[in-house]
């Protein structure tokens, strides 16, 4: 049962690895999917965004997750949740998959919401341990209030530039800033809402307190969740966002 999952996780990283070459010689690739639109006033473009950060984090999702899943058959074997484990597994590498490759903040949030749920549901794969069981749960519940933060951060760019999409919000914003037009307070709340998602998904000081918990996983699943993809979620989104954050001041010096 390994084998599908291998598959096309294998297809999917010489995918990425082929348009991370592209990357070197052409521009990006946004395409959006579909649209839906509820007024002449909103209106929300559902796609996927292609340039060289999604491309390398494509790679080392596939990568790690390919090699984590060469472990696990043979780990898993005797398990009676072996098919329940490669369930939760792929979910999780679509989930994050799709959250490297989104167009704008809701499918970033969307996926963004995914990845927590898949980590909740590995974490607390041997639910019918007490320690897994709890250990799940305040994975959940601490990953909940960074994403609340987040939550409030989109909705307040949107308030601020009226888009959802990278690539008309970071010119509105860059514009409103130039000609002295925004609240300085009310975007540098903003930006540091959106950070505190980072922050949460990372296990970053003070919302690190569920990651030393989430190893009574399967050890696939600490080698997942701490080395290598989940944890680098909350990079991705500071790197997504880096032609926002560094044109707000003083923000760069709480990231750092």
């Amino acid at each position: 049962w390994a084998f599908p999952s291998i598959l096309l996780l294998s297809i999917v990283m010489i995918f990425s690895t082929h348009l991370s070459i592209q990357q070197i010689n052409s521009y990006s690739i946004y395409q959006y999917v579909w649209s839906w639109t509820l007024d002449n006033h909103f209106s929300l473009e559902f796609g996927y965004l292609i340039d060289p950060l999604a491309s390398i984090m494509s790679m080392l999702i596939t990568t790690v997750g390919i090699m984590v899943l060469f472990y696990s058959d043979n780990y898993m074997a005797h398990d009676q949740g072996y098919l329940r484990f490669f369930s939760y597994m792929s979910f999780f590498s679509t989930s994050m998959l799709g959250l490297v490759t989104s167009s704008n903040l809701i499918q970033i949030y969307i996926f963004w919401e995914l990845v927590g749920v898949c980590s909740y549901l590995l974490i607390g794969f041997w639910f019918t341990r007490p320690l897994a069981a709890n250990a799940c749960q305040k994975a959940f519940v601490t990953n909940r209030v960074g994403d609340f933060g987040l939550l409030l951060g989109i909705l307040g760019f949107y308030w601020i530039t009226g888009s959802f999409e990278f690539r008309d919000l970071f010119e509105i914003l860059n514009n409103l800033i130039y000609n002295n037009e925004v609240n300085f307070p009310f975007v540098t709340l903003c930006a540091a809402l959106l950070f505190a998602g980072a922050v949460a998904k990372s296990a970053q000081f003070p919302l690190h307190v569920w990651l030393p918990d989430a190893m009574e996983g399967p050890t696939p699943i600490s080698a997942l969740i701490h080395a290598a993809t989940m944890v680098a979620a909350g990079i991705f989104l500071v790197a997504r966002l880096l032609p926002l954050f560094i044109v707000i001041p003083y923000i760069m010096n709480l990231i750092s």
